[in-house]
């Protein structure tokens, strides 16, 4: 099941449930308004859309369906309770610590890295990644997330992943010259970690078939800088911490409640042929092979583009596709 949320000027949308082809939607006032709404209510809710999904997908266009494109879409999920991003990519850390000639803590192995981000203002696929300044080091890194419906404080991983219930695409944009400074107070991420943008669609995991599996999707994201290629890591292949194992460490002293998104971090592998999923690594390939970094960061008008492909070629969740736009404060 596809589902998506139309901008129609209230905060949170209007749900509509897609084809799998991302050609059609249909609204579905009669059985909810919104997806936080069909979240809260998911065990009763869910079937109902997914038999509106399967009529979509089977039969002709019915009175009152729309043709479904991504720019019309806020995030599947405009605003949510909850938003926490975890570094399951632990090679890419150990990268990013090697760069600047820091050992890495063996526990970074064995208990995940996470933060809570911004949730109250998540961006749509097509919104413009509003900066403030250029100088601030604006980078993209492509990962992928899941959706959860009630998780008990405590639960462990081997229950977590019956807990997912959509999946989803994720630019979670850093301002990486202001991370350091941030760090270096032992407080965490604020300023420099803006508006994070999500796919067109949030799909249930049977969408992925086979390629998703132990709590991981078994597919490669395609990232794209201003029309080239920046990288298409497999998303399955070196993810140190599922997303179950995620779920269970965020679990352990709070409980998380129907609508939370749980991010992957940076998808990375170790055959660097796959090329990256942020300017960041780049850079720090860079610095290891050559002595400095020769990649910029975006700037004005550069676009990103990240989506997901299955073994057909097929979209699967539509394509985050955003353009750096610097704030005028004047």
């Amino acid at each position: 099941m596809k589902l998506a949320s139309l901008a129609n000027g209230t905060r949170d949308g209007r749900l509509v449930v897609v084809n799998r082809a991302l050609t059609r939607a249909r609204p579905v006032p009669g059985i909810v308004a919104t997806l936080q709404g069909a979240l809260d209510d998911w065990a009763e809710i869910a079937p109902r859309l997914a038999a509106v999904y399967q009529d979509l997908c089977t039969n002709t266009a019915r009175n009152g369906d729309l043709a479904f494109e991504s720019a019309r879409c806020m995030a599947p999920l405009p605003r949510a309770f909850h938003w926490v991003d975890g570094s399951a990519y632990v090679n890419h850390v150990e990268l990013v610590r090697k760069a600047r000639g820091a050992e890495m803590p063996d526990d970074f192995w064995h208990d995940p890295l996470v933060y809570q981000g911004g949730s109250d203002d998540l961006l749509g696929p097509c919104d413009d990644i509003l900066a403030a300044d250029v100088a601030h080091g604006i980078d993209l890194e492509a990962e992928v997330a899941v959706v959860t419906d009630d998780v008990a404080m405590g639960t462990p991983a081997a229950e977590a992943g019956e807990h997912i219930k959509l999946l989803m695409l994720v630019n979670d944009v850093s301002l990486r010259n202001l991370i350091p400074g941030e760090l270096g107070k032992g407080f965490g991420f604020y300023q420099s970690k803006p508006a994070s943008a999500f796919s067109p669609v949030a799909i249930t995991p049977d969408e992925l078939g086979q390629a998703w599996r132990e709590d991981k999707i078994h597919l490669p994201l395609v990232t794209h800088v201003n029309g080239t290629l920046l990288g298409r890591p497999e998303c399955g292949e070196d993810m140190t911490f599922s997303f179950a194992e995620l779920i269970a460490h965020v679990t352990k002293t709070r409980r998380l409640r129907a609508g939370a998104i749980v991010g992957s971090g940076t998808i990375s592998n170790y055959e660097r042929s796959r090329g990256s999923a942020c300017l960041a690594e780049v850079r720090m390939l860079e610095t290891l092979a050559r002595g400095k970094p020769e990649t910029p960061f975006l700037g004005a008008g550069d676009r990103v583009r990240i989506e997901m492909f299955n073994g057909a070629g097929e979209s699967l969740f539509g394509a985050i596709d955003q353009v750096v736009v610097i704030a005028d404060r004047t």
